[in-house]
């Protein structure tokens, strides 16, 4: 599966070719990203992982000047630990965690209401072989510049893991 061309704008069939909207409303836009590394992950804000919103901003101010993103994804799926609206969902990680990389809007990644974007996400295995369905709030998804899926991160895999950083500065190099 090609997810560029040879002049390197993303092909209908990446994940960044996909429509989403913000979190405070009108269109993503995904396409802005091609030709970055973009880490895009399914969050919420009442999850006893959701303090990994620090490390992702880190992350996110640590490589954005080399053409690194953060695209927060929020979802509601796990227990409710996402029930804010979307103003509600801006203010708590902004405050609380001084978020500034982009979020989009509410989204389903399981199911038959799964979004389009996890859709072509959730074929990627990660490390330990897993595919398929999100486990939990905050599984990561690595896209290089291309707009091809390189790697997948388990939810209890930090944003400061070793094995996420390298794969992150890898894309980047």
């Amino acid at each position: 599966m090609t997810t560029s061309d040879s002049s390197g704008a993303i092909t209908p069939d990446s994940p960044l070719a996909v429509e989403i909207g913000a979190l405070q409303g009108g269109p993503a836009g995904l396409g802005q990203y091609a030709g970055q590394v973009v880490l895009i992950v399914n969050v919420a804000s009442k999850c006893g992982l959701t303090p990994q919103y620090a490390g992702l901003e880190q992350l996110h101010e640590r490589y954005a000047g080399q053409g690194f993103t953060v695209l927060g994804v929020p979802c509601n799926q796990f227990m409710g630990q996402e029930p804010g609206s979307a103003e509600e969902i801006a203010e708590f990680c902004s405050a609380t965690y001084g978020v500034t990389f982009p979020m989009t809007e509410k989204v389903e990644v399981n199911g038959e209401g799964r979004h389009a974007l996890y859709e072509r996400l959730t074929g990627f295995a990660d490390a330990e072989g897993h595919s398929g369905d999100i486990r939990w709030n905050f599984e990561k998804f690595l896209v290089g510049r291309d707009g091809k899926v390189v790697a997948r991160f388990s939810p209890q895999t930090g944003p400061e893991a070793a094995e996420l950083v390298a794969a992150v500065e890898e894309q980047l190099a």
